[in-house]
């Protein structure tokens, strides 16, 4: 990647300025009250965090975690894995390039919003295999599956991304049901749609842009699942598009902290209450960028609608449901093909007043 060819350049108002905006007042949650022994005799101990997490999900659409039980050494250990994938030469990463029938593996061509991200990605799914729709048809009831590719090297490759997975699914599931509880709903109420989760992992590599001002490591875009967990090195480059006044703001890296967003999903089964807020990564000219995002998503069967305990006649249901595994497949589609219409997003779904 040298100089910028047109397919990377951002229209003229997603173009990035290049001053930073620091954010001021993003939530940074201290988990340890439910990680320790005592949280499980002491109902109390989990009271702050769940306000604290429902304060953020309201407010911000995202937050950052710390004290979080995840093991350090195995996001270090994917880490360093990926920087040696990344490092291989072209031909050697496009042997397992993914495409329209293999959608998982390496790909450096990834579009957001019809422009190219300056990126180079691997992805990976959780559940092997994932079931998932033939195809985003609705009448197409046919399914299909989905399974991992793996690099002949590094041969610690597959190892630290499954071990990295398990340990990031037991977080991201703990937030759900913190989630639930902010929402005065029971802790588990969002279990039964993860049972064939198509849960998925992107390891992604910035590499130096000499035009960073004209390109975006990834466009504004929505996460369209429940929850974004994602590790970010120390360069930075995450920018969230906040709520009270539409400012881009830049997420500053926080030592052995999670950045964690709220998808499309999450926000329609909230009716509303929580936001999936827009969000975009910059590239700089100087140094690389990795970032490991790992989407907890539910199981393709799954209905996605407004929650029947927060919808009321004072409060009707904002969204018509629509099936997940169709919304996702819709979507995936969009990264392989430049398409001359919006990508599909949840407000096609939304109810008029």
């Amino acid at each position: 990647m040298g100089e910028v060819d047109p397919d990377f350049i951002q229209d003229p108002d997603h173009r990035p300025k290049l001053f930073i905006i620091e954010a001021e007042g993003i939530p940074l949650i201290d988990l340890s009250p439910i990680n320790s022994p005592d949280s499980i005799t002491d109902p109390k101990a989990i009271e702050g965090v769940v306000r604290e997490i429902g304060s953020a999900c309201k407010g911000w659409g995202f937050f950052q975690v710390i004290n979080h039980g995840v093991q350090l050494d195995k996001l270090r250990n994917i880490e360093t894995a990926a920087r040696k994938f990344f490092a291989l030469p072209l031909e050697e990463k496009r042997k397992i390039r993914r495409d329209e029938k293999s959608v998982l593996g390496y790909y450096d061509c990834e579009r957001t919003k019809n422009v190219r991200d300056w990126k180079e990605v691997f992805d990976l799914t959780v559940e092997e295999p994932t079931l998932v729709p033939a195809s985003p048809d609705p009448e197409d009831k046919e399914e299909t599956e989905w399974h991992n590719r793996w690099p002949e090297y590094p041969p610690e490759y597959r190892e630290a991304c499954e071990e990295y997975a398990q340990e990031i699914e037991k977080l991201a599931l703990k937030l759900m049901g913190l989630i639930a509880l902010s929402l005065g709903l029971p802790e588990n109420r969002f279990s039964r749609y993860f049972k064939d989760q198509t849960t998925s992992i992107s390891l992604n590599y910035y590499p130096p842009c000499p035009s960073p001002q004209l390109a975006l490591g990834v466009g504004p875009h929505k996460d369209g699942g429940a929850l974004t967990v994602l590790a970010q090195d120390e360069v930075g480059g995450l920018e969230v598009k906040r709520k009270t006044d539409g400012e881009w703001i830049r997420v500053k890296p926080t030592p052995n902290a999670y950045v964690i967003n709220v998808g499309d999903s999450l926000q329609v089964w909230s009716n509303d209450i929580y936001h999936s807020v827009e969000h975009r990564a910059m590239v700089n000219s100087e140094k690389k960028r990795f970032s490991i995002a790992y989407f907890l998503k539910p199981s393709h069967y799954t209905l996605i609608k407004p929650l029947e305990e927060l919808i009321s006649e004072e409060n009707p249901a904002k969204y018509r449901p629509y099936n997940w595994g169709k919304f996702m497949t819709h979507r995936k589609l969009t990264n392989f093909k430049k398409l001359n219409v919006e990508n599909i997003q949840i407000h096609h779904f939304g109810l008029s007043e």
